[in-house]
């Protein structure tokens, strides 16, 4: 069985097994995870086979907005990612079309639900909960939907501490910690119901809202609308791009955080955003072999202290470069790489293929702004916050959602207080880009105790100043976003190592042996023990080796949150410069000995997953004159599928781009009414039997 069974910040509960049945073969899943999360474990990834060309089938969204993962569950088409397992139920593979259950009782057309409130907020993740926390305290009623079980939205799949402000994103606190903590306070008020496995189909015309709810259609008519419903991962065209092994951030996430399954031994990431940089952390926590991650720009957009975190356990990043193709007969055997020029075109003979068994695609994320589209159409008074609004870190989205949740406030309550301007400032600055790298500043002291601050950039990120209890740490300029400076007493707490989200704090302890003082590192790879004795490959914050040297102790501190502290001695000369040590052999990332040239690459990536047409197909109409999204849409079938548009679109748009067509000249695509599938029956008899 594929499942974590140890990992150095989750718990792993004694969960409740259960028996049901793959393609007639019996195997054990736990109570209550979803069908997708049940056959990881048992080591199945390919849930089918395409009905056009027999490629295989498996997941990328594990969101539910996509249909790459459908399965055939007790005789119904089902989104393997979205269904929960039952004992004994029978799920069989898609090999083909699926058939369609023998219904002969037509469905009794009965009243539907109808309620109405002052406020839908749609997405119960950080933005959402955040505004909800602001409804509540001015008791204004409002229902608060989801679509998943759990409140909290991203927030639960983080296992790292976050960024941000201490004060107004709960810096330094894990962000699984910040869901529950937010979940707990929206699920505890008198004002606002949750409604969890509530999804929302359509904002209409007439003002009302259409929800299903555990199956369940509801109407809802709001006076106001708050769209937090986040983002969806953007897709990225490459060969191979469909095989049984490709798949988002996201999904991963789900897998490894959420349902404490191990999908993969061998992980190759192509994106040097924070989530992908974050994902490959994830991924060491997991016991799980990072084999390396591809940039398409020259430095990573992520924080610098995320990627060096990464760099120092053993990861290698190549940076200027890109994904040409996942290799394998279904499953995913192997990534070709390549370096690219600056108008990112391969160069031909910088190939490199390394093996592994998944490529997470974590290439950027897009708006899920469908729904206040609608409400603006339909004159509904519509607020939007955290992704809905503006791709940018949940530090970002807490606080502006509490800005929006402010600003539903002043609508429903006359002469509510009016929101600082100084609150503006501060949401632009957690949600600004990071600043340039500059070099480390170090102390040139060499005696007693203080810390060693490794920032290379400006991000918003103030923990470390807010929790030293001597206030020697200080924010050069901004008091949240300025790089942390060391001036004054330490007394050697360890508070700001265990806080620094980026772990790119030491100390250094000159005052038992000058010459070769003892330094306190912190490490959250757990599993991956660490003992009194052993020897360490130390790292400088680059990753660059600085020897082997012993460990003293190992152990968390008290408020440490299960954050390590890793105390070794070293040489007077590297002390200042050690800043962790490498977990993951250098073996790990050797390239393979498999040649895949760049000119046997075949212009076959798939744009449309869910109808497989491919860039070949979409490039030819373009050259033929098609500027009409609606008119691919209907000779090739691409976005007629069942996720509605929503992967291909962005890679359409490429296309368009490519062949250098003006954005005015294009037609968009017109989506389809329902933001998910659903089955007729529902709205009908609201789906009660």
């Amino acid at each position: 069985m594929n499942r974590i069974t140890t990992h150095p910040v989750l718990e792993v509960p004694v969960r409740e097994s259960l028996l049901f049945y793959w393609n007639k073969t019996q195997l054990s899943a736990v109570k209550d995870e979803v069908i997708s999360s049940a056959l990881f474990a048992n080591g199945i990834k390919i849930f089918g086979h395409h009905h056009k060309d027999g490629s295989a089938q498996g997941i990328f969204c594990a969101n539910g907005q996509c249909a790459k993962c459908t399965v055939i569950a007790n005789g119904i088409p089902v989104k393997a990612c979205m269904t929960r397992i039952r004992q004994n139920m029978i799920v069989e593979s898609v090999e083909g079309l699926p058939r369609l259950p023998d219904v002969q009782e037509k469905p009794l057309i009965s009243d539907i639900e109808q309620i109405t409130t002052e406020v839908l907020i749609i997405g119960g993740g950080p933005a959402g909960l955040s505004a909800a926390i602001q409804l509540e305290e001015n008791k204004i009623p409002a229902i608060l939907i989801d679509d998943k079980e759990t409140l909290g939205g991203k927030l639960v799949l983080q296992t790292h501490k976050f960024f941000g402000s201490v004060e107004d994103s709960h810096a330094g606190m894990r962000g699984m910690d910040i869901g529950r903590m937010l979940a707990q306070k929206v699920e505890k008020s008198s004002c606002i119901s949750v409604w969890t496995n509530a999804t929302a189909l359509y904002v209409f015309n007439d003002k009302r809202v259409g929800i299903l709810k555990d199956g369940v259609y509801k109407i809802v008519t709001p006076k106001m609308i708050l769209n937090a419903a986040g983002a969806r991962e953007k897709f990225l065209r490459f060969k191979g791009n469909s095989l049984a092994g490709v798949y988002g951030a996201g999904a991963f996430q789900t897998l490894v955080n959420r349902d404490l399954v191990k999908p993969t031994q061998r992980l190759f990431i192509i994106g040097g955003g924070n989530v992908g940089i974050i994902a490959g952390y994830h991924a060491l926590q997991a016991g799980i072999q990072v084999v390396g991650l591809a940039e398409a720009l020259p430095q990573c957009g992520g924080y610098k202290v995320h990627e060096d975190k990464l760099k120092r356990l053993g990861v290698p990043i190549y940076t200027s470069h890109s994904i040409l193709s996942a290799n394998g007969k279904e499953s995913v055997a192997s990534v070709t790489i390549a370096q690219i020029d600056k108008h990112f075109t391969p160069i031909k003979g910088t190939e490199k293929t390394f093996e592994c068994d998944t490529i997470l695609i974590a290439v950027g994320l897009e708006s899920v702004s469908e729904f206040t589209e609608e409400a603006e159409a339909a004159g509904i008074k519509v607020f939007a916050a955290g992704d809905a609004a503006q791709i940018a870190e949940a530090s970002s989205a807490m606080f502006n959602g509490k800005i929006a949740g402010l600003k539903i406030v002043q609508q429903s309550i006359p002469g509510a207080r009016e929101i600082p301007a100084a609150w503006y400032e501060k949401a632009d600055i957690l949600k600004s880009h990071p600043g340039p790298v500059q070099e480390i500043m170090a102390l040139a002291q060499e005696e007693g105790i203080f810390p060693v601050i490794h920032c290379k950039q400006e991000i918003p990120c103030n923990p470390c100043s807010t929790v030293c209890p001597e206030g020697s740490i200080t924010m050069e300029g901004d008091p949240i976003k300025g790089r942390p400076l060391f001036d004054g007493n330490c007394k050697g707490c360890m508070k700001c190592l265990a806080i620094c989200p980026g772990l790119a704090i030491t100390l250094v302890d000159y005052r038992k042996d000058r010459e070769n003082p003892q330094v306190f590192l912190p490490y959250e790879i757990s599993n991956i023990s660490v003992q009194k004795n052993d020897t360490i490959a130390c790292v400088d914050v680059d990753g660059n080796d600085l020897g082997r040297h012993t460990v003293l102790g190992a152990r968390p501190t008290k408020d440490s949150n299960n954050t390590w502290i890793v105390r070794v001695q070293v040489p007077r000369a590297i002390a200042k410069r050690v800043v962790a040590f490498t977990i993951q052999d250098k073996a790990v990332s050797q390239r393979s000995t498999q040649k895949i040239p760049l000119d046997q690459l075949q212009d076959d990536e798939v744009i449309c997953l869910c109808e497989r047409v491919t860039v070949g197909q979409i490039r030819d109409l373009v050259r033929r004159g098609a500027r009409d999204m609606n008119q691919i849409k209907a000779i090739t079938r691409a976005g007629m599928g069942p996720c509605g548009y929503k992967t291909c679109e962005n890679l359409m748009k490429q296309i368009f781009a490519a062949e250098k067509i003006a954005r005015e000249d294009i037609v968009k695509n017109l989506r389809r009414p329902l933001y998910i599938e659903v089955p007729l029956g529902k709205f009908a008899n609201g789906g009660q039997a």
